[in-house]
């Protein structure tokens, strides 16, 4: 009886220790798949420390980077009647429009310790007045630098130094079920962190509007609600890879479902909205529809990833490269496209301009070509219907003859529309008339914009402010 027992307590032990010598062994960052009898497969994942969902580090490291935005808005209320007829019976009103003040609040995130913060577009759109408040509680005023609604992304700027930022983080890199945590300010409630996974990538929603939009959302599960609204999508290492813009909803509320704009096109609008205070936005020339059940048949395609080019514009990017309509847009550069959200998010990346492989497939067979994207009109050089010309988020024109006449000029070039980028960075005005770049006089826009081509670091302007002094500012290309 006792020899049984020690027998069966010593085969117990051997077992255990068997065992633990086998997890010992086991890489605990390697998936084992055990395959029994042939049929059935046993999939074994043992994770490391560093892999089990802990959100302090990344919640503790990027809270004081995001911060609250304050917004007031000026607009238009109904006049008052102006009799006691007129509120009764509804006789037109002939009051003068009243004028009041909304206020509304977001979040924002500091990219840069000198004070940009990106935020969503709709958070400070028709704003008149900005504040931005940081986690430590110190507000201050902000300038809107520029905004770009086809991504609803927008950029401010306050005057302060060594602040706190949260990295860009490369959102390409993101799997489906990796955890995240979204950091904002929902209905007042300062530095509120909420975790999720990634439930999805490459989402676009239904657009009403028929506004062009590049929507290519990382869908998550981190509750978002009012506030929300530009700030962090944060994942376990503290890195920028979201900004937290939209939530599909029937009462205005989270209800499972939040959206993000991916940083790496967060990353490319803004710096062009510093560089130039509008976003040069590459250019494929095509337009595409989803593969569908018709489309894969005819072809005879394997799969139902990829895109079909139904037409090609004449003379642009794709056109020239060689790219047909009937073609099957499968990948740009390394990036698999499986629909028409993945191909806006992978060519807002680009710069008019810049080249990528794009490979198609036609007639069965894998083609690549080397495209060189073109820009819209939004680029230095581009002339609009008054005839003024595009100018780093500004707009020049020759001067007219009653203006050179006023400042005893035979020639210059005037500044008549100042908008967000480098000229207002520099501290040019409106009104400003150019007469020298880089020590080359200039008569016409193209002259301006042929020096500024050659110029290899920084450009110097000389001329005339609308006070009729000499004027100087110079800014870095």
């Amino acid at each position: 009886m006792r020899k049984g027992l020690l027998i069966t307590l010593l085969s117990a032990l051997a077992g255990g220790l068997t065992a633990y010598a086998v997890i010992a062994a086991m890489d605990l960052d390697e998936a084992k798949v055990v395959t029994s009898e042939g049929t059935a497969q046993f999939r074994t994942v043992n994770l490391s420390h560093d892999n089990w969902p802990d959100f302090t580090y990344a919640a503790e490291t990027a809270v004081d980077a995001v911060v609250y935005v304050k917004v007031t808005a000026t607009e238009s209320a109904a006049a008052a009647p102006n009799s006691i007829f007129d509120f009764f019976f509804g006789f037109p009103q002939q009051g003068t429009p009243q004028q009041r003040e909304r206020v509304g609040s977001g979040s924002g995130v500091i990219i840069r310790d000198d004070g940009y913060i990106v935020t969503n577009n709709h958070v400070i759109e028709n704003a008149s007045k900005i504040e931005v408040t940081l986690n430590s509680n110190q507000t201050y005023p902000a300038t809107l630098v520029g905004n770009d609604p086809a991504t609803d992304i927008a950029l401010l700027k306050i005057e302060a130094s060594g602040l706190p930022v949260v990295p860009f983080g490369d959102s390409d890199k993101l799997r489906l079920g990796e955890w995240v945590i979204a950091i904002g300010s929902p209905y007042d409630l300062r530095s509120t962190i909420t975790a999720g996974i990634v439930s999805a990538k490459g989402r676009s929603m239904p657009n009403y509007t028929g506004e062009f939009k590049i929507e290519s959302f990382i869908q998550t599960d981190a509750a978002v609600n009012p506030g929300n609204s530009g700030g962090a999508l944060v994942d376990k290492n503290g890195n920028l890879v979201g900004i937290n813009t939209a939530i599909i909803s029937q009462t205005g509320s989270y209800t499972g479902y939040s959206f993000a704009v991916p940083s790496n096109i967060v990353r490319k609008i803004v710096y062009d909205l510093m560089d130039f205070g509008s976003v040069k936005r590459a250019v494929l020339g095509i337009v595409m529809q989803p593969i569908d059940d018709k489309i894969a048949d005819e072809l005879k395609l394997s799969s139902r990833n990829g895109v079909y080019i139904v037409e090609v514009s004449k003379s642009g990017a794709a056109d020239k490269a060689g790219i047909k309509a009937g073609d099957v847009l499968v990948a740009i550069d390394s990036t698999m496209i499986t629909t028409p959200a993945s191909v806006q998010e992978s060519i807002s990346r680009f710069s008019p301009g810049d080249k990528a492989e794009v490979t198609v497939l036609r007639e069965g067979k894998e083609k690549k070509f080397e495209v060189t994207f073109k820009g819209t009109s939004q680029e230095n050089g581009t002339v609009a219907d008054d005839g003024s010309i595009a100018f780093y988020g500004s707009s020049i024109k020759a001067a007219s003859e009653e203006t050179l006449k006023k400042f005893g000029l035979d020639s210059g070039v005037e500044i008549v529309d100042l908008g967000p980028g480098k000229l207002m960075e520099a501290g040019a005005t409106e009104g400003f008339i150019i007469r020298y770049v880089n020590d080359h006089q200039v008569k016409t826009p193209q002259d301006v914009i042929d020096v500024v081509k050659k110029s290899k670091r920084t450009v110097f302007i000389e001329g005339v402010t609308p006070s009729g002094r000499t004027g100087y500012f110079g800014f870095g290309i």
